[in-house]
C-alpha cells in the first residue's frame, strides 16, 4: 500500500471513532439531562411540600390545643374536665393523670380494682386517702365512657 492510501485508511479510521464518540456523547448528555431534568423537578416538589407540612403541623397543633382539657371551677378550685368518650375523641383529650390510669386498665390481664391501679401507679394503696381519688378518677372515667365499671368495683376498657 502506498503511503497515501494508507494515510487515507487512518483517517478514515479516527474518524469513523470520532463520530463514535460523538454518537456515545451525544446519548450520555441526554441521559444526564434527563436526570438534572428529574432532579430540579423533585427538588421544586420539596421545596412546595416543605411550606405546606410546616403549616399543617401548625394547624394540628393550634387543633390539639383547641381540644386540649381545659380547667373548669368546682368549689373554687380547678378541676380538669374530662370529655366524653365519643368516635371523634381521641384519648389525647385526657388529663394526663387520667390517660396513666387509662394505660393502667390496659395493661392488666383483666378487669381491676382501684387499688391494683393504684399499685401499678405508684399510689400508696395501704392510706385510704390516696386510694379513694383514684377511684373517684376511675369512676369518673366509666361515666364518661372511657371504662366500664363492672360489678364489685371493678373496671376494664371498653375493647
Amino acid at each position: 500500500m502506498r503511503p497515501s492510501t494508507i494515510r487515507c485508511t487512518l483517517d478514515l479510521e479516527l474518524l469513523e471513532r470520532i463520530t463514535a464518540r460523538r454518537a456515545e456523547l451525544d446519548e450520555l448528555e441526554e441521559q444526564l439531562a434527563k436526570q438534572l431534568a428529574e432532579v430540579r423537578a423533585e427538588r421544586d416538589e420539596l421545596a412546595i411540600a416543605e411550606p405546606v407540612l410546616e403549616r399543617m403541623n401548625e394547624q394540628l397543633a393550634a387543633q390539639r390545643a383547641s381540644s386540649a382539657p381545659t380547667p373548669g371551677q368546682v368549689g373554687g378550685q380547678a378541676v380538669m374536665l374530662v370529655p366524653l368518650r365519643t368516635p371523634n375523641t381521641e384519648e389525647a383529650a385526657l388529663p394526663p393523670d387520667y390517660q396513666r390510669i387509662l394505660a393502667a386498665v390496659r395493661q392488666a390481664a383483666g378487669p381491676v380494682m382501684a387499688r391494683q391501679v393504684g399499685e401499678v401507679l405508684g399510689v400508696d394503696v395501704s392510706v385510704r386517702g390516696k386510694l379513694e381519688p383514684l377511684r373517684g378518677k376511675l369512676v369518673r372515667l366509666a361515666d364518661h365512657g372511657w371504662l366500664r365499671k363492672l360489678p364489685h368495683g371493678r373496671f376494664s376498657t371498653l375493647l
